[in-house]
């Protein structure tokens, strides 16, 4: 196994969440700093609320590289930063420390870059379409506020609790708006993105009909999964497993489906770029996300 070689010199870049130990970051990011001579390692950091503060002062103390910032600290993490962007004070969520080098710490947050990113990736416009975003969790707002910016024609919100869709809404300005289930069918884009479909505990084939769909999931999934159909392009934020029921039933239909590994690499090359001043290659991070998956189910 590759690992990268730690000297006196090395710098420490890490994941702060709890839990932590599930996140493919590590695999990520030490990925780009082996295959890019960075002298520096990354860890994940199993973090309790009580202790996020003294943690983050002790990152201070020992001059680290960058952070990255997980659930339940997008925001509890804000006032222990001396600024942070206007999108992540938009957002009110950062997933991204960046300490410069007279000390100050800012925080900023690359989750929305990284469902533009994927989606571009692919070769998907987002000028001028209509898009539908499922949730309005701080995954779904961080991608409603980057959808609107990179030129949506329109971004709806579906979700059950409407008050929280109007709040969701309103970070995409004068092109966001509520949906109705229905609307999601007309859509050009969707992107779901809510917790829904994630499996922790590793992929268990049994109850799959002849398709290979996993009916139980199915019924999971926040909406009718038949409303897809073969002109659309379907981004699902969950990434454990790779392959959802949503995006299972999604090819079957014909609609272009990606997962949401490619999310999570592309906000991770957001951050690699604010912590570096470079954005690097996404395959060699992918393939090695992926060989951390296999290794995973092999193990379960």
């Amino acid at each position: 196994m590759n690992v990268n070689k730690i000297t006196g010199t090395t710098r420490l870049a890490c994941l702060l969440g709890q839990p932590a130990r599930h996140s493919l970051s590590p695999a990520i990011h030490n990925a780009v700093f082996l295959g890019s001579n960075i002298d520096a390692v990354y860890l994940a950091f199993d973090v309790a609320p009580d202790d996020l503060a003294q943690v983050v002062s002790g990152l201070r103390a020992v001059s680290f590289m960058g952070a990255s910032v997980t659930m339940p600290h997008k925001e509890a993490v804000i006032p222990l930063c001396d600024s942070i962007t206007d999108r992540a004070q938009m957002l009110a969520s950062v997933n991204t420390l960046i300490p410069s080098d007279d000390g100050l710490l800012q925080g900023d947050c690359t989750d929305g870059m990284g469902c533009v990113g994927a989606l571009l990736a692919h070769g998907v416009r987002i000028e001028s379409q209509r898009v539908v975003v499922v949730g309005a969790g701080a995954t779904a707002r961080a991608c409603i506020h980057a959808l609107a910016a990179a030129g949506a024609a329109s971004v709806g919100v579906f979700n059950r609790t409407e008050s929280r869709a109007k709040a969701a809404a309103a970070l995409a300005g004068t092109v966001g708006h509520v949906v109705g289930e229905s609307d999601i069918a007309t859509a050009n884009i969707i992107v779901h993105a809510t917790p829904q479909g994630m499996d922790k505990h590793g992929i268990d084939k049994q109850g799959m009909d002849k398709q290979g769909i996993d009916k139980q999931g199915m019924s999971d999934v926040p909406f009718d999964i038949h409303l897809i159909h073969k002109d659309q392009v379907v981004l699902d934020a969950v990434y454990q497993p790779l392959e959802t029921p949503l995006l299972a039933y999604a090819r079957t239909a014909g609609a272009t489906a990606i997962d949401g590994l490619h999310m999570l690499i592309h906000q991770g090359i957001e951050q690699q770029f604010l912590w570096t001043g470079s954005r690097p290659e996404p395959g060699p991070m992918r393939a090695a996300a992926e060989r951390e998956l296999m290794k995973r189910s092999a193990n379960n």
